[in-house]
């Protein structure tokens, strides 16, 4: 999505609004595609005092699993982002505190799509307190404990338990 912000440069205290949605739907995560609605996004630019700031305000619904347990999850997500824009870097200007938009135009879609995939959390957990998966027979210690050895044995002294059996 084109953002037009001619008139937002030209004049001081000028706004503007836009609201759409993104379709995020093909981008693969860790083996899953985990966007399951367009993401929602209301784009507003304004000048004040000839600063040009852009915030974004993004919602959509999240389906991953669970990295302890592989449990599928659904969670609606919200995030806000805040950029300044510039029509042209100068010299020691910072290119990451800044986007460039020479022509007055933005487009909006590789803006928000950095913006959620990297604030996305990098462990997805159905909850903070969730125990996993046994790692001896895969039983979900969510829903109770399994019947397994939780003896550690060091993998030094591993040879000598082999003596005794």
């Amino acid at each position: 999505m084109i953002f037009d912000l001619k008139d937002v440069f030209e004049g001081d205290g000028v706004s503007r609004v836009l609201s759409y949605e993104l379709d995020l739907r093909n981008i693969e995560l860790d083996g899953s595609y985990p966007f399951s609605s367009p993401v929602n996004v209301k784009a507003t630019a304004s000048n004040k005092t000839g600063i040009v700031s852009l915030m974004l305000d993004t919602d959509f619904e999240y389906t991953r699993c669970c990295d302890r347990c592989s449990k599928e999850i659904s969670e609606n997500m919200s995030y806000s982002f805040e950029h300044r824009l510039v029509t042209s870097l100068c010299g020691d200007d910072d290119g990451d505190d800044y986007i460039e938009t020479p022509d007055y135009r933005l487009e909006l879609d590789e803006v928000v799509t950095s913006d959620v995939l990297l604030e996305l959390p990098l462990k997805f957990l159905c909850s903070d307190d969730c125990k996993g998966l046994c790692t001896k027979c895969g039983k979900d210690l969510n829903e109770g404990e399994c019947s397994c050895d939780k003896r550690v044995v060091d993998p030094r002294f591993e040879i000598l338990k082999q003596l005794i059996d």
